[in-house]
């Protein structure tokens, strides 16, 4: 992946003590491969899937 493809902007570094942020990423840079993706979280497999109406279904 080079830097024009990856999904994440830069964001300069948070000064100490600022809360958190939350990263957003563009549901057309997840499923530009196809319709459903997978998400590996402790040692479970889920599938997020982009449906023909637009909705996104998460399954185990």
């Amino acid at each position: 992946m080079t830097e024009a493809d990856d999904p994440t902007p830069f964001r300069p570094p948070r000064p100490p003590g600022a809360p958190p942020r939350r990263r957003s990423l563009d549901a057309e840079v997840l499923f530009r491969d196809g319709p459903e993706i997978e998400i590996h979280h402790r040692e479970e497999i889920y599938r997020l899937r982009l449906t023909r109406g637009g909705k996104l279904i998460l399954t185990k």
